[in-house]
This record gives structure tokens, C-alpha cells and sequence, in this order.
């Protein structure tokens, strides 16, 4: 009983004296305790904050230095700060609405470079779920308009400061969004299929190849056009896509040995549908085509999958005990 009131004591002492004791809240900042500040104290307080990764405090001071001191030695430093700070807290819709607004208000100042790269990098990050960090998923498969927002402002970043610092970072990025914003086309694609508007699903797969060259999605989208045509009666375009893709991915699954397109419904996989295995084979639902070739063309699919597969094997090696002593113990 004493070792309990001992513990309810030290609860209720850090209760009421609301964690400082464990150096939280130490930099709360409040227009009271920077009364009086000069321009450079507060300068020197927001880059204190910054160096110790503690970005709403920066963000508040921030905020109270440009409204003391709009047209000071540190403003547009300290604007430009607040796009980093906001981006860095997590507040991606204030950072890129921070970023408009110095783009908006310095279009010729030496560092607007760096509003577009992290506007840019605050619109990628809106497209990416909480639980991506723990969970393998498809951010294909999502909506996309943030993507496109990061792949214009990127572009134009490209496209106005070719020489900036930042332009081989964004380079690699708009490939990655770019890849993306193709393979989103083949899932709009393989849902039209499923609805049976095969002219939608042909017109996405048009589009896919036409302006997204060079993506790891383009041999979807010619499998696309080929099966789609094939369903409204044109032919001749579906033989066109066809060769086209015989002559250029000769290993896409949709190609037979002898290099035939496979219209059948091999490829729908009617077998493993639910209808089909409690009817033990019976009755037969045929499924809409699905198209997704990314274990061959993507490189990074293709990579993650044989990593997976390599963790795989290396956990097959292990025993139970030392998979329940997290490897401690063999």
C-alpha cells in the first residue's frame, strides 16, 4: 500500500506541474514574453527553434515577426522560413499555401526556387496516407490530384530555374509522380472495364501511351487499347495496338507464345472467382480484364518484390524460438 501512494504522489506532482519537468513546453512562446523584442531577437529565437526541431514554436515567432516587422532585415528570410517550419510540422496546406504567397509577392527574389521545391514537396507529401510508413499500399490507386498539383509545380520549377540546387532532386521525383499518374490512368481503365464502357477504357489507355511515353505503364496501356477495341467490333485498331506491343514488350502477359494477343478469358481468371470454387467449377463467372504488368516494367516493384521474397525465404530458415525471441535466441 506504501509503494502505491508513493506512485499516486509523483502522478498527481507531474500532473499539476504539466510535464516541465520532463522539458516539455519550455519554449511556449506568448506575444507577452516577447515583448520588446528586437528584430534580431527574435531572429535569433526562431533559428534556436529551428535547430532544436521544435517548429510550432518557430511557426509562432515566425508569424510575430512578420506581423512586428513586415519590412525588416529578416522578413522575406523569415517568410521563406515559415514555408520550411509549416512543412517540416506536418501542416502541408499551410505550407503550400505559404509558398503562393511568397512566389506571389517576390516572383524575382533569389531563393523562390526553394518555394516551389517545397511547395512541391508539401503537395507529394498530401498524397501519401499516415499509415504508408507501416503498411504496403497503393497510392495509385487513390486519388491523384495532389500528385498532379506536386507534378505541375515541379515542372515549373523545371521549366523557370533549370540550373537550381533543387532541379536533380525534382527531376527524380517527377519521374516517380509521373510513373504514378500513368499507372492511375490503367486502374480508371481497368474500372471501365469492369462497368463495360470499353471506349472509356480505350481512350484511357490512349492517353496513357500517348503521353506518358517511356513510363513502365505503357505496355498496360497498348493491352488496353488492344482489348478495348477488340470489344467494340474495331479491329483494326486493336491490330495496331497489338503489333505495337508485340514489337516493343514481346514479354507482356496478355502476348501468347507465338506472339497472339489472348482476348479468351484465360486472362480474366475467371477460375478464382468465389461463384466458381462453391460451385466447385460448375458455373463460371466471367471477370472483367485487369491489366498490371508492374512486376515486369516497373524496376521498383520488381525490386520490392524480390526483397520480399528474400525476407520470405530467410524467415522460412528460422526457428520458432527465435522468431519469439525476436532473433535473441536460435
Amino acid at each position: 500500500m506504501k509503494n502505491i501512494a508513493y506512485i499516486l504522489l509523483i502522478l498527481s506532482l507531474s500532473a499539476t506541474s504539466g510535464c516541465s519537468w520532463l522539458g516539455w513546453g519550455e519554449e511556449d512562446t506568448n506575444e507577452d514574453e516577447t515583448d520588446g523584442y528586437t528584430e534580431r531577437d527574435f531572429y535569433e529565437k526562431i533559428q534556436s527553434s529551428l535547430n532544436a526541431n521544435n517548429y510550432n514554436v518557430a511557426i509562432s515567432n515566425l508569424q510575430l515577426l512578420e506581423s512586428q516587422f513586415p519590412f525588416g532585415k529578416y522578413a522575406e528570410q523569415g517568410q521563406l522560413e515559415l514555408i520550411y517550419a509549416q512543412f517540416k510540422s506536418g501542416d502541408h496546406d499551410d505550407a503550400i499555401g505559404s509558398a503562393d504567397r511568397f512566389i506571389r509577392l517576390h516572383p524575382q527574389h533569389p531563393n523562390v526556387d526553394y518555394a516551389f521545391y517545397v511547395k512541391g514537396l508539401s503537395e507529394i507529401s498530401q498524397s501519401i496516407g499516415f499509415f504508408d510508413s507501416f503498411v504496403p499500399t497503393d497510392n495509385t490507386k487513390r486519388d491523384i490530384g495532389a500528385a498532379r498539383d506536386s507534378f505541375a509545380t515541379l515542372t515549373e520549377l523545371l521549366s523557370r530555374f533549370p540550373k537550381s540546387e533543387y532541379a536533380p532532386d525534382a527531376r527524380k521525383r517527377l519521374v516517380n509522380l509521373r510513373n504514378n499518374l500513368a499507372r492511375a490512368e490503367i486502374h480508371v481503365a481497368n474500372y471501365y472495364f469492369a462497368r463495360g464502357a470499353y471506349l472509356a477504357a480505350a481512350n484511357r489507355g490512349r492517353f496513357v501511351v500517348e503521353n506518358f511515353q517511356q513510363s513502365p505503364a505503357v505496355p498496360d496501356g497498348l493491352a488496353v487499347m488492344a482489348m478495348a477495341y477488340n470489344f467494340i467490333g474495331m479491329q483494326e485498331l486493336s491490330d495496331n495496338a497489338v503489333k505495337v506491343l508485340v514489337a516493343n514488350y514481346p514479354e507482356h502477359p496478355a502476348l501468347e507464345s507465338d506472339g497472339r494477343f489472348d482476348y479468351d478469358k484465360r486472362l480474366f481468371d475467371s477460375g478464382n472467382t468465389v461463384l466458381n470454387k462453391i460451385t466447385f467449377g460448375l458455373i463460371e463467372r466471367v471477370q472483367p480484364p485487369v491489366f498490371d504488368s508492374r512486376h515486369i516494367y516497373n524496376k521498383a516493384v520488381r525490386e520490392a518484390g524480390s526483397n520480399t521474397s528474400d525476407d520470405d525465404s530467410q524467415d522460412q530458415g528460422k526457428s520458432i524460438w527465435n522468431k519469439l525471441t525476436f532473433g535473441l535466441m536460435d
